[in-house]
């Protein structure tokens, strides 16, 4: 006869739910914020990629909780100690801080919760939990998929000794706080299995692709037709002229791309870079003045108009040193 008593009443369970919904939804929103900041390329497609399965499971603790008699879509913190780890976790901003930006997301936050989602999975009752069961199961699902792709993309980006200890040091930081906070429940930190690179898990995560775009000496086929595209954009580019820009863009270039754009004259422009991602292909630009350089990352796409591209990111500036 099937035991009809779980370890989580309703009440306790949509505390839960408020307390994963908190960290989801911090998360999400820190991840998003840092695509604009991260000039490297591989971790900047690491972010866009899961940002959207965070999101998803945002929403789904959200809409569980009417069921367990609460409010849908309400977030509560455990404590205002979780609250300070994760404003922690959203303090590197600088562009040289990629990799530590990273890890405080993909070696102490979602190890965390996938350690506490197993823990909960573990205790849930399977007769009358299947709701709160197959929410757990997604999430963990996810979250093994990008604590291994992050962790390809920060031994990418933290290769040298120096780097590796800088981010060492951080994710020190990130645990103490996290074991002060007792987790994002406030009932104490599980432990957590030591991170591998993403070798055998689901491809389209794709963080050795990510990292291929940033090598040099990667050479992609280019079609013909757009190729011609691409010049014409880099000639846009170096003009500023919005109407040729309109001709390529699916939307108007943000202000950080404008502002560099429009510094200084721009003499010529260079493709540095090209691959194929998807159905997408990135073409990575150099656009060269006489004090200052420009690195944008352009995504074309093909459609009924042809090809067009549907983002356009500012990598980094930099001034040119007189000889």
């Amino acid at each position: 006869m099937p035991i009809l008593e779980g370890h989580f009443s309703a009440d306790e369970s949509a505390r839960l739910c408020r307390n994963y919904r908190y960290a989801c939804e911090r998360m999400t929103r820190i991840m998003a914020g840092w695509i604009a900041l991260t000039p490297e390329l591989s971790a900047k497609l690491l972010l866009g990629r899961h940002v959207w399965d965070n999101a998803q499971h945002t929403d789904a603790w959200g809409r569980r909780l009417p069921e367990l008699r609460a409010h849908a879509q309400e977030s509560e913190a455990s404590s205002e100690a979780f609250v300070q780890l994760m404003d922690t976790i959203e303090q590197p901003e600088e562009p040289g801080q990629s990799a530590e930006r990273l890890a405080g997301i993909y070696r102490v936050l979602k190890p965390h919760l996938l350690a506490v989602y197993g823990e909960h999975r573990g205790r849930a009752n399977p007769v009358y939990e299947p709701p709160t069961c197959r929410i757990l199961d997604r999430c963990m699902e996810d979250e093994r998929r990008h604590i291994a792709a992050g962790e390809t993309i920060i031994r990418h980006l933290a290769a040298s000794q120096e780097k590796a200890a800088r981010v060492a040091d951080w994710e020190r930081t990130l645990r103490g706080l996290l074991e002060a906070a007792q987790g994002v429940t406030g009932r104490g930190v599980p432990a957590t299995a030591a991170p591998s690179s993403d070798r055998g898990t689901s491809v389209a995560d794709g963080a050795h692709e990510f990292i291929a775009l940033e090598r040099a000496g990667q050479t992609w086929a280019i079609p013909e037709d757009l190729e011609t595209a691409v010049r014409g954009f880099g000639d846009a580019l170096v003009a500023a002229d919005g109407g040729s820009l309109r001709r390529y863009l699916d939307g108007a270039p943000d202000a950080a791309v404008l502002a560099a754009l429009q510094e200084r004259p721009l003499l010529r422009h260079r493709l540095v870079a090209f691959a194929k991602l998807g159905r997408h292909r990135i073409a990575k630009y150099r656009l060269e003045g006489g004090s200052h350089t420009a690195i944008l990352n352009a995504r074309w796409e093909h459609g009924e108009r042809g090809w067009r591209v549907g983002a356009l990111d500012l990598v980094k500036t930099e001034q040119i040193q007189p000889a």
